[in-house]
């Protein structure tokens, strides 16, 4: 149940939404006004260029597509279980995705568009680090499960159910994490554009750091 999530769950939830709304501007402001976090209007514009036979961009939307797909698999691979655990190799998937995001950055700055791939690659990397926890689904690559799961929430309470209150305050974690970690991306990618991306890999190696020595100190301690 939410309610045995770790204390630490809300924290790292709002740091990853905040990259992630970061990032997701940095794709809507430059790599060709396309969206890297999430998949569904990619695939929608895959399918409208097939009808329109735009070939070119059928083969670089299928290119996001496909490296978001290899992010979320190589999460697969580093994270050998759906359970919210201490102790999981998040860390090695944080400290890939930073470097992901610094390999885009570089690549962007040349003009290259395989830099949407690779940031579409370290987006589909973060989601699957949202994994399943007794029933609770948590994904901070898009909001669009997050408010469903809200909906449902509000009319089940209507119909006199209990308010998951911890669930409740997660899901607002998100929401707020990413939209004003889309803030922050307009912001990064306006004023310093040859570096935005940077900002968010540092987040993620911070991060990687960071769980790595508490989960070290946690497992000393035990």
């Amino acid at each position: 149940m939410p309610g045995r999530l770790p204390k630490w769950v809300e924290v790292g939830a709002l740091l990853l939404a905040l990259v992630a709304g970061y990032v997701n501007a940095i794709g809507l402001l430059s790599f060709e006004h396309q969206s890297v976090s999430h998949v569904s209007g990619t695939a929608t514009l895959l399918g409208a260029d097939i009808f329109q036979s735009s070939w070119a961009s059928v083969l670089h939307l299928s290119g996001v597509l496909l490296s978001f797909l290899a992010g979320a698999t190589l999460a697969g691979i580093l994270l050998d279980n759906a359970s919210l655990k201490l102790g999981r190799h998040y860390d090695t998937a944080l400290l890939i995705e930073g470097v992901l995001l610094i390999i885009a950055q570089v690549l962007l700055n040349e003009g290259l568009f395989y830099a949407h791939f690779i940031a579409s690659a370290a987006c589909g990397l973060q989601n699957a680090l949202a994994t399943r926890y007794s029933g609770a689904v948590v994904r901070t690559t898009h909001l669009t499960g997050i408010f469903t799961d809200l909906g449902i929430m509000l009319g089940a309470m209507v119909r006199g159910e209990t308010l998951d209150t911890r669930k409740l305050q997660l899901f607002l974690v998100i929401i707020v994490g990413f939209v004003f970690g889309g803030t922050a991306g307009a912001i990064g990618f306006n004023f310093l554009p040859r570096i935005a991306l940077i900002l968010p890999a540092i987040v993620c190696l911070i991060l990687a750091v960071s769980y790595y020595l508490f989960a070290k100190q946690n497992r000393a301690g035990s």
